[in-house]
């Protein structure tokens, strides 16, 4: 079955983005990449150091992943459209994940100046994959001015707390014509199959990785709970009941007279 998830001009397989900070080492990156079996990899364009090979983050990427830098630094969209086109000249690349954030306790997104981002660099040719609070009208509006994809957090960025905004995504996955992508918030695979099952387009996972005890075994853990999630959407989950209901007939198999 094809099943490919195409997006931005890419045509992929896989349906787990992930992240790369916050690993206690850049040299996790490669083994994280081949156990979650992820085709796009986002970067902070402030991460990338030319002229420092050992502390350059590209240099630790395979060549057949796409990168999607991120505009994470941002405090608005004039910003995030400079961050952007750095990140072109710098590697080439259309793909941009906004990340515009002036709330530095809970680090929730601009939804408003996120889709002003999404305004300006659309029409400069970029694939725009906007990360937003869950909310219908924001997305609309993002929508309309051009991102490729939604990106709602699930819970605030680094908690693992989970899809607390479950019920919100699902009103986005019901009524925007677009991929919707659930980043941040995930902690554990679990969360990721259910994102899966409402039928988001794919999740982003950073931290539950990272801050995991094995991180390479965590990345594996999440490939195969998006797959599961994945063939469960598909298959069409099972009617919810409120009352039992038998798996087989309800009839006498032994003789009532006796």
């Amino acid at each position: 079955m094809d099943d490919k998830l195409r997006i931005a001009g890419l045509d992929l397989t896989s349906r787990i983005f992930i992240g790369s900070g916050k690993f206690p080492n850049n040299s996790l990156i490669p083994q994280i990449i081949e156990a979650s079996e992820a085709q796009i990899i986002t970067v902070a364009v402030r991460r990338f150091d030319f002229e420092n090979p050992n502390e350059n983050i590209l240099g630790y990427i395979p060549e057949n992943i796409s990168i999607m830098p991120n505009t994470s630094g941002a405090r608005n969209a004039k910003e995030a459209a400079i961050i952007a086109k750095l990140a072109r000249e710098a590697i080439g690349t259309n793909l941009v994940k906004i990340e515009i954030i002036n709330d530095n306790k809970y680090l929730l997104p601009d939804n408003y100046e996120t889709a002003r981002a999404c305004e300006i660099l659309a029409k400069d040719g970029f694939y725009v994959f906007a990360y937003m609070n869950a909310d219908l009208s924001s997305a609309r509006d993002m929508k309309n001015s051009g991102a490729a994809a939604i990106m709602p957090l699930g819970a605030p960025i680094g908690t693992n707390k989970g899809l607390l905004a479950r019920d919100m995504i699902k009103i986005l996955i019901d009524e925007i014509d677009l991929p919707i992508i659930v980043d941040a918030g995930i902690g554990k695979p679990s969360d990721a199959c259910q994102a899966m099952e409402m039928g988001c387009a794919a999740v982003m996972i950073n931290t539950a990785i990272s801050s995991s005890g094995n991180p390479v075994l965590m990345a594996e853990a999440f490939k195969n709970s998006v797959e599961a999630g994945r063939k469960a959407f598909l298959a069409k989950l099972g009617t919810i009941s409120d009352t039992g209901r038998a798996s087989s007939p309800l009839t006498n198999f032994l003789n009532e007279e006796n």
